[in-house]
């Protein structure tokens, strides 16, 4: 028969829950070397910067003023011409992927600049939309700097058309990475956290222990604490392993503090690791639990998140579904302590939504995990 809470108890088999985690390496290499793995493959792999895009450049026209403008290309450090040639032999190119666009200085360019103006033109790989997006606009960037430039010299002067001053808060550089790698690390957390737990009490249950524990004066509630205390501290040295890479191998800044990012890193644990538990406690099988671990936990949170694709483009129905997904609150969270800096009126929000997310899936494993073998 179980008994009210016990403070000794529950710091004992808290050790044993410990000592328990240090005889299984697979515990650890999930908590520390699986992190390091997943942080590298997403920070190296994913990169959504186009700088030195591989182009073609056909050169029809040879006077001065096409030959500066080819320049011009050249020594861009949006682009690497790494062919050139004909419009055809450069088309074979881009369809082999060798190069990722043409562009094409037509034959009567040099006399267009000296009565008009002249045009170019940019042929990109359709079935990349945002590298053909990237490319034309780098292109006609290249086109509208050089044609100044050549005005300036030429000391031709006129209406200058309206200008943008564009500032980049937060992020100057428009570095890819610096918003990609805090995203990737609320991707591993959500492994992290549902797998480590995932497997605990369904390992009680496949061993035989778990009879033995409902043979001892430990109500469930204790039970399912003492599972937990070990897994959220090794949850956070997990964090602090991936944060660690993120400023010093992947050079993300962290301007926010330390007390914030561990805050916003707790709630979210409380999240993960109630899902874990809610799986494993109701499957009862390590297979299995690991499996809807990964189901649930991996796939939504990359797919639904706002990781990759901007939640606000998606239709109306699949932004509700986004609410259910406990990584949709910690990557915006996230973003902002490493790039932006503490800001609780934006963090408290989302820290309650994944406190009542955590709530919920602790109910449920409390309902699951009943003191009787059927």
């Amino acid at each position: 028969m179980s008994q009210p809470f016990s403070p000794r108890r529950f710091v004992a088999m808290t050790i044993k829950e410990f000592y328990q985690i240090l005889r299984d390496p697979s515990t650890m290499l999930i908590a520390f070397l699986l992190p390091i793995i997943l942080i590298s493959l997403f920070g190296f792999a994913l990169n959504l910067d186009t700088a030195r895009t591989r182009i073609g450049l056909s050169m029809q026209d040879t006077g001065a003023a096409a030959t500066s403008l080819a320049g011009a290309y050249q020594s861009s450090k949006w682009f690497n011409i790494v062919e050139t040639g004909d419009v055809s032999h450069l088309k074979d190119d881009l369809v082999a992927g060798r190069i990722r666009g043409v562009i094409v200085i037509p034959q009567d360019f040099s006399r267009q600049v000296a009565h008009s103006g002249g045009t170019i033109q940019a042929i990109t790989d359709g079935s990349m939309p945002n590298n053909a997006s990237f490319i034309g606009a780098y292109a006609e960037g290249v086109r509208a700097t050089w044609a100044a430039q050549r005005a300036a010299d030429r000391g031709q002067t006129g209406t200058p058309p309206i200008s943008v001053d564009q500032r980049l808060w937060f992020n100057p550089g428009a570095v890819s990475r610096y918003y990609l790698v805090p995203g990737a690390i609320a991707i591993v957390m959500t492994i992290i956290g549902t797998l480590l737990t995932a497997l605990v009490i369904a390992r009680e249950w496949e061993r035989g222990t778990m009879e033995a524990i409902m043979a001892t004066s430990l109500n469930m509630a204790e039970f399912i604490a003492t599972k937990i205390v070990p897994y959220y501290l090794l949850g956070l040295g997990a964090m602090a392993v991936c944060t660690l890479m993120a400023v010093t191998v992947f050079g993300v800044p962290l301007r926010g503090s330390v007390f914030a990012l561990f805050a916003i890193s707790s709630t979210f644990l409380f999240s993960a690791l109630g899902q874990g538990l809610m799986i494993s406690a109701t499957t009862k099988n390590q297979f299995v639990a690991s499996q809807i671990a990964l189901l649930t936990g991996f796939l939504p949170s990359l797919l639904l998140s706002g990781f990759i694709y901007e939640i606000s483009s998606a239709p109306v129905w699949v932004q509700w579904v986004t609410r259910i997904v406990p990584a949709r609150y910690l990557i915006p969270q996230l973003q902002t302590v490493f790039l932006a800096g503490d800001d609780w009126s934006l963090f408290l929000p989302d820290m309650g939504a994944l406190f009542l997310f955590g709530t919920f899936f602790f109910f449920r494993t409390l309902r699951a995990t009943k003191r009787r073998i059927a």
